[in-house]
């Protein structure tokens, strides 16, 4: 990986803002970022200790970071989330979109609270924290934006029509903020996992996880760093011609049948 010596200024370390960063998927590319060098803004819903304990993490690995308390629903809650990485170290090269919610049930019995709160999560939240973060990057003619979308994106999944919905609307937006940003230098790009091994993952019953891995090519959950080692691929200097893209990390699933 490249250390995070920036291109705009010699030996000044990137900073990458990520949401959704105190566990799971979100804290891995918060530490994966560190260890390449980066400083950082954690965002994080509801539980600072754990926000906390993620920033002291990645502080031993020699980068300094920033907890932040961020409501992604709400588009003032983005500016300041951007604000505070702009004031904390003059600059905002990475965003990653990572925020994300869960309310399953099937189509015919799902409450429209829960299809209007994960849309408003997982999509309206990467919109404004893009919007947000678009503008410091196009000052500076360099950015690297990557949404975590999802491999149910592509092929569905019953009693996720909220989720996936958000989820293939997260590809569209990306694609669209590709075309629309590409003049200034900024790559968007998006990382579509498969079924990686969470909190929400574990607390599957046995019988379900089987029938998952029997869907896996490979035959086994994903862990957040593969999805971690993704990220810090598309926002590394290698991945400088890459934008628009979807990657998928998800053992195979999504291969053509």
């Amino acid at each position: 990986m490249n250390r995070a010596d920036g291109p705009r200024e010699a030996g000044g370390r990137r900073v990458a803002l990520v949401s959704g960063a105190s566990r799971g998927i979100g804290r891995a590319v918060a530490l994966g970022l560190a260890e390449d060098g980066f400083d950082l803004v954690l965002g994080y819903a509801k539980n600072a200790d754990l926000a906390e304990a993620v920033a002291r993490e990645a502080e031993a690995r020699g980068v300094r970071a920033v907890p932040i308390a961020l409501d992604v629903r709400d588009p003032k809650a983005a500016e300041a989330a951007v604000e505070a990485a702009l004031e904390a170290f003059g600059r905002l090269d990475v965003l990653v979109n990572n925020a994300g919610i869960t309310r399953d049930q099937l189509l015919v019995r799902m409450k429209a609270d829960d299809w209007d709160e994960v849309l408003r999560t997982n999509l309206t939240g990467a919109f404004y924290l893009t919007k947000a973060a678009a503008r410091p990057m196009m000052r500076a003619r360099y950015g690297r934006i990557v949404n975590i979308a999802s491999v149910v994106a592509r092929l569905g999944n019953v009693g996720q029509a909220n989720y996936v919905a958000a989820k293939a609307g997260l590809i569209g937006l990306t694609k669209a903020a590709a075309l629309e940003l590409a003049s200034r230098g900024i790559t968007v790009n998006a990382v579509a996992p498969g079924f990686i091994t969470t909190d929400m993952t574990e607390a599957l019953p046995e019988a379900v996880k089987a029938e998952l891995i029997r869907r896996i090519p490979l035959g086994v959950f994903g862990a957040p760093e593969d999805v971690a080692h993704a990220v810090r691929f598309l926002v590394s200097e290698g991945a400088r011609y890459i934008t628009g893209q979807v990657l998928g990390v998800d053992g195979g699933m999504n291969m053509p049948s």
